[in-house]
């Protein structure tokens, strides 16, 4: 069995080259090392059966046209939404209002970045989690199991960065398509308000939209898919995140005790609820790419991630009730990001530990 002390030094080692797990591959590896190497409780996770037929267990998919017009069409959609909400956590939304042609060149220039020369892309491989755009391998591989994937991840609001501070092979796009999220998530918290019963600006009065990361991940075609996942079963630390997925496929989420395929759906983006608005936050994950070509996606996260923020989040008092208590106290965002690195939530989600 590998120790701590070797898996540590394998981590510095792999971190160094500053080429990710690309970089691995485009060595020519035939077998990943230890340090990607999956517990022996998620491999048996991975091997489970899936949900049996009659089950018929699939997101809901919703369709968003006409809720900014007919009030008859949002108020089911609405209802729709919230019963998501509770009930998965997860949904996929079409009609959205995004062009097909950004969402396009929103992957291309994810793929892009990625594949462009490794020497243009060290400039930005950083643990400095701060910055406003930083390029690295898994924010967490020295301290436990690496998925297979790297990442690029920039702060676009409230404070977005220059076309300068941005790599030119994506900057403009990542910016465009940044404002295309913010819009839609606007749109996405007026309706999740009003399905918690609450006026339509309820979420956005709370500066539930005002922060913004954008994540770009990259799962190279992993020699030993058996072994290793994309990304291991999480929570998000956001209020909701807007994903778009390329056509590889490997997003699952935990729904009934089974691991749950969430297809890809052309022009459709996945909403899932994160940690900070508890509808309900569900487990997700990745596995790893059996695909012959990279698996791309785009996240957006209304967060503020590993950034330092002294805001202070609890319950919604307006729905609170001697039937209904607050279940968590108070907490700051950076309370929230200090917990979510901590070792003491490794397989564990963060926000149990800020119960009453």
């Amino acid at each position: 069995m590998e120790s701590s002390t070797d898996r540590s030094t394998q981590a510095k080692a792999f971190d160094e080259t500053k080429t990710g797990v690309k970089g691995l591959v485009d060595s020519g590896i035939t077998k990943i090392p230890s340090m990607f190497h999956a517990s022996p409780v998620t491999l048996a996770s991975m091997q489970a059966p899936p949900p049996p037929h009659h089950k018929q267990l699939t997101i809901p998919t919703i369709d968003l046209k006409g809720v900014s017009v007919d009030m008859t069409k949002r108020r089911n959609v609405v209802e729709k939404m919230g019963e998501a909400a509770e009930k998965w956590g997860f949904f996929q939304v079409v009609n959205h209002g995004i062009p097909e042609d950004v969402l396009e060149r929103m992957i291309e220039g994810t793929r892009g970045f990625h594949e462009q020369d490794p020497e243009a892309k060290k400039k930005f491989y950083t643990r400095d989690y701060a910055r406003k755009f930083h390029y690295t391998s898994n924010f967490d591989v020295l301290t436990s199991p690496g998925g297979w994937r790297d990442s690029l991840a920039c702060y676009t609001a409230p404070d977005p960065p220059s076309l300068d501070e941005l790599p030119p092979i994506f900057g403009e796009i990542m910016m465009e398509y940044s404002k295309k999220m913010m819009n839609l998530g606007e749109l996405l918290f007026e309706l999740l308000s009003e399905a918690l019963g609450l006026s339509p600006n309820h979420l956005k009065d709370m500066d539930c939209t005002k922060f913004q990361v954008m994540f770009g991940q990259y799962y190279p075609p992993c020699p030993e898919p058996n072994l290793t996942l994309g990304i291991y079963k999480h929570t998000d630390f956001s209020f909701i995140t807007i994903l778009l997925q390329d056509k590889i496929g490997g997003l699952q989420v935990l729904h009934d005790q089974y691991w749950i395929d969430v297809p890809h759906v052309p022009g459709a983006l996945v909403i899932n609820i994160g940690d900070l608005l508890q509808f309900i936050s569900v487990e997700h994950r990745v596995i790893a790419n059996r695909s012959i070509k990279p698996r791309i996606s785009v996240i957006c996260f209304f967060s503020t991630f590993m950034k330092e923020n002294p805001q202070v989040y609890g319950p919604i008092k307006e729905l609170l009730s001697e039937q209904n208590p607050a279940k968590y106290r108070d907490i700051t965002l950076t309370e929230f990001s200090n917990m979510f690195r901590s070792s003491v939530v490794i397989d564990t989600p963060p926000l149990p530990h800020f119960k009453m």
